[in-house]
Order: structure tokens, then sequence, then C-alpha cells
């Protein structure tokens, strides 16, 4: 562990680091990250970097603090651990919301102990360290290429779906599924010229493999498990749903009464 001038935690990768060349500093399967300070609650209050859509993506890239690892290498799963434990290490690790009871359809405040947040189940030895993974579409046949999203990923697809949304002038239909195939797929049936797969992706791929190969990437993917036990006030049921993951898990209520507006 390196000396700096202000306090760090060693974060555990989902992906023990196997999806990353030996080179990289991330394969050893942990990476170094700073406490928030008043420089990231700078970040968290910037009204610009908010309609931006980025304020989370300025903050995750903050608070990793090793000069030789590239945060745009780092998969989206991973990047999620170290944003859940910089909201731990910053926040504490409770983490109150306002959910709907499945049971009753009332309202109903919750805590979260985001401490208990666990990693997902993952196959290491299925993780490629050159990031390139094959699957056999279930109704074509056709062989597809695919790697795991990063970091850089993430944030050119958030810039080119706003620049798609603004160009259609408040149309309403998404282009989310199909802007996130084309960065993932790397090669259909041998053929890597990306014109080709961005055409097939928009006219060629059927929605039963688009289907398959989505849960497919969803299992394979290094993450955390982002769900909780809920229990109903009203009926004492239990059901395990997604974290709400809105504005609220990075500005606790107590923080937002004392930010700038």
């Amino acid at each position: 562990m390196a000396n700096y001038e202000f306090p760090t935690e060693i974060v555990d990768l989902p992906s023990k680091g196997k999806c990353y060349a030996e080179s990289n500093p991330l394969s050893k399967g942990s990476i170094e990250i700073k406490y928030m300070t008043a420089k990231e609650e700078d970040i968290l209050a910037s009204q610009n970097l908010i309609r931006k859509g980025v304020v989370l993506d300025k903050l995750f890239e903050s608070v990793v603090v090793q000069s030789d690892i590239n945060t745009d290498d780092i998969l989206i799963g991973d990047k999620n651990a170290i944003l859940l434990a910089t909201r731990i290490l910053g926040y504490g690790k409770d983490y109150q919301v306002d959910v709907i009871d499945p049971f009753t359809g009332e309202q109903q405040k919750t805590n979260i102990d985001l401490s208990k947040v666990q990693i997902k189940e993952s196959n290491l030895e299925s993780f490629s360290n050159d990031n390139r993974y094959t699957y056999e579409l279930p109704i074509s046949k056709k062989k597809i290429v695919f790697k795991l999203l990063t970091h850089k990923d993430e944030k050119e697809i958030t810039a080119e779906i706003a620049a798609l949304q603004r160009l259609q002038k408040g149309e309403s239909v998404s282009q989310d599924i199909t802007t996130r195939l084309r960065y993932m797929i790397q090669e259909v049936d041998g053929n890597n010229e990306r014109g080709f797969i961005n055409n097939y992706v928009k006219n060629g791929l059927l929605a039963r493999d688009s289907r398959s190969l989505r849960n497919y990437v969803k299992d394979l993917s290094p993450d955390l498990d982002l769900t909780y036990e809920f229990t109903s006030d009203i009926t004492g049921e239990k059901e395990a749903l997604d974290i709400p993951l809105g504005a609220g898990f990075f500005y606790p209520t107590d923080w937002l009464l004392y930010s700038t507006p």
C-alpha cells in the first residue's frame, strides 16, 4: 500500500482481476481508493455535472488514487463495487429509501444495510484476461465475439445516447439497447468491420437472439448482487428487491439540508 496524505481503503474487485491482462495492475484483484473529502462533495454538488449526467463518473475517477491504474479500463461491475465502497466510507452503511411495497402497493420507508451487499457468484474460470468472449446465438446460430463493457465504454455510450436524443428532438424511442450491443459486439461470424456490426445490430439481430445474448452477458459479468430482502410492514411478507440507486444513494437527507441548492 502506498503512503498518501489522506486515508485510503483497499477494495476487492468482483472480477478478482481475472478479466484484465497480467500486465494491468487491476489483475491483482483489488484497488486502493480514498475516502471522500470536501473535494468529492463539491463534485456531488455540481449542478453542471448533474445536468450532464456525469457526476458519479467524476466521483468515481476522483476516488481512485493509484497512479498506475487507468480508470477507463475498469469493468462496470468492478466500478459498481468501488462506488458502493465509496458510499459506505463516506456516509455509512445505512441507506434510507422510500419503496413501493410489492404486496400492498403502499409506499414504505426502508433502511438498507449496504454492508450486506455481496459479490455476485461467478464462474471465475470463464473469465478472459483479453476481455473477449464467444457466444452462439440460439436462433440464427451466428457466432458472436463480444467484450464486457468498461468505464470508458459507459461514458461513450452515455454521451452517444444523449446526442441521439438531441437529434431526435424528443422522440420517445430509446436506442439504449442497440447502442450497448454495438459497443459489446466485436465480431459476427468472423466479421469485425464496425459498419457491418452496427448494421447487423440494427437490422439483423433477432429479438430472441438479442435477449439471449444480453442475459448471457449479465450472467457472465462480474458484479455485485445489488438486491436486498424487503419485509412488508403491513403483511410481514418478504421478497428480494433491487436496491434503488437513485439520487439518495449519494445524497443522504441530512447532507442535502446543508448542500448548495
